[in-house]
């Protein structure tokens, strides 16, 4: 697992970003446009700036703020941005996004959002044929699988390196005259295309075009290729029609991954969430004095149940906005005391009162168990934990760096063991069926909830199957 495991949460996978506009300064756009994503990573960030000439790029590791100070000088029009949270590979130097390659085909700069299930035998396979890499990235595979193509044409390169590679990726590719959008055939990872004035984005999420000012247009269709270049718009497959998979958008995107302005596959994550608070009210029917969130992964849903419930909505924690990510492995004094400064309890709200307290789920339960303790020293009598998903009980392969299942507290212990363990009076997790109705514009059989079930929609290999996301090391 990731060595932030200060909080007990999913970790973000990527962002992706891409403008082409020959009137915009688009390694401006690209930044804000990543300042938007700035919650699906923050471990890195960079940006591949093109022109007929070439790909300059700059990255830089930590927040975009502090990874990227300056941009190159070359004005260009096209872009490509990223910001990285380490799915696979370290979080080290080397392997921020994008990557940029020079072979024969030209120019190339690639950013991806996902994880490959079958990484470390292609790799393998890549190696033994004479490539060599220079990160522990899943990404460079596709790198290299591109370049490695025999075909003429970059789109018929990508589409031969997307027919090597299994599981998650949503790309974001840039030559020197073309960008270019790709979405895995299951549609793990969301993309969407926007509007500029004289152009077009790509982006992971549609609230980082309305942080340029972009019309969002559509989603990228799972299996769905989009070439933009001065004649506009191209869509192609990168499979045939009749060889598309069942669809499994992640699940997660809406329960806590996306940023709730978003819209992704035409489902508002806003309105997922407040749907998902109403479920809970309803399987729940708890009686209490004040409904709280765990800020802020839990709020919107918190919205939804006092809504449905009719009992009032306070907030009892207080987040401490700045507090960065801290790198280490702490002992439970230290994972309580950093929890304690980011988290921080209100007592003339809370004391006295029976509390339903949402969060979005509970991965090892330290954190939750920290938090109703926290709440009862500060007065509360009784705390009733909802949760705004079923209980993880397996780890995911598709962009999001879950523990392995031994660790995932729901996978050893009951829903009762859970409960005791982390103290809390009462403990109910949202059920699938009302997840599914909470999703409600999307078709229930077109998510992926693996994580739940263990149903996964494209096969994990052995060689992954401890969940290391260190394999390629």
């Amino acid at each position: 697992m990731c060595d932030d495991c200060l909080f007990d949460t999913l970790h973000e996978e990527c962002g992706v970003f891409g403008v082409y506009d020959r009137t915009l300064n688009v390694g401006h756009y690209t930044y804000w446009g990543l300042f938007a994503l700035q919650h699906r990573g923050q471990e890195s960030a960079g940006i591949a700036l093109a022109d007929e000439e070439g790909i300059d790029v700059v990255k830089g590791m930590g927040l975009l703020t502090e990874a990227i100070k300056k941009l190159p000088e070359k004005k260009g029009f096209i872009a490509t941005g990223h910001v990285r949270y380490s799915t696979t590979g370290s979080n080290n130097p080397k392997n921020i996004q994008p990557l940029v390659i020079h072979f024969q085909g030209g120019d190339i700069a690639v950013a991806h959002n996902g994880n490959l299930t079958n990484a470390l035998g292609a790799r393998t396979r890549l190696e033994e044929a004479g490539s060599v890499f220079q990160t522990t990235m899943d990404s460079e595979v596709i790198v290299n699988l591109i370049a490695r193509s025999r075909k003429s044409q970059v789109e018929e390169r990508i589409i031969d390196a997307t027919r090597e590679i299994e599981g998650a990726y949503s790309l974001v590719i840039n030559t020197t005259d073309k960008l270019i959008g790709v979405r895995d055939p299951n549609g793990f990872r969301p993309l969407c295309l926007g509007k500029t004035e004289h152009g077009y984005a790509l982006s992971s999420e549609s609230c980082a075009l309305d942080a340029i000012k972009a019309e969002f247009v559509r989603d990228i269709n799972p299996g769905e290729m989009v070439i933009i270049d001065d004649t506009g718009v191209h869509s192609r497959m990168i499979v045939d029609e009749k060889d598309l998979p069942k669809q499994a958008s992640c699940v997660f995107e809406y329960i806590y991954f996306a940023r709730s302005d978003s819209v992704i596959d035409k489902q508002s994550v806003y309105q997922a969430r407040l749907n998902m608070g109403r479920e809970l009210a309803r399987e729940t029917q708890y009686e209490a004095d004040l409904v709280m969130s765990v800020p802020d992964s839990g709020t919107t849903a918190a919205l939804g149940y006092a809504k449905e419930s009719g009992i009032p909505y306070g907030e009892g924690l207080i987040k401490n906005r700045y507090m960065g990510r801290t790198f280490i492995k702490p002992d439970q004094k230290q994972r309580e005391l950093a929890v304690r400064m980011k988290l921080n309890p209100v007592p003339s709200v809370i004391k006295g009162k029976r509390i339903v307290l949402i969060d979005d789920s509970i991965v090892r339960g330290t954190t939750s168990g920290i938090i109703v303790r926290m709440l009862k020293e500060a007065g509360a009598k009784e705390i009733y934990m909802c949760v705004s998903s079923p209980a993880i009980e397996y780890p995911c392969y598709y962009g999001i760096d879950t523990s392995v299942r031994k660790e995932l507290i729901a996978a050893t212990h009951t829903e009762e063991e859970v409960r005791q363990y982390i103290k809390a009076d009462k403990l109910h997790y949202l059920s699938k069926d009302g997840l599914c109705r909470a999703i409600s514009q999307i078709d229930c059989a077109h998510m992926c909830f693996a994580c739940f079930d263990g149903q996964y929609a494209v096969d994990v290999p052995k060689e992954v199957d401890g969940g290391n996301k260190y394999a390629l090391e």
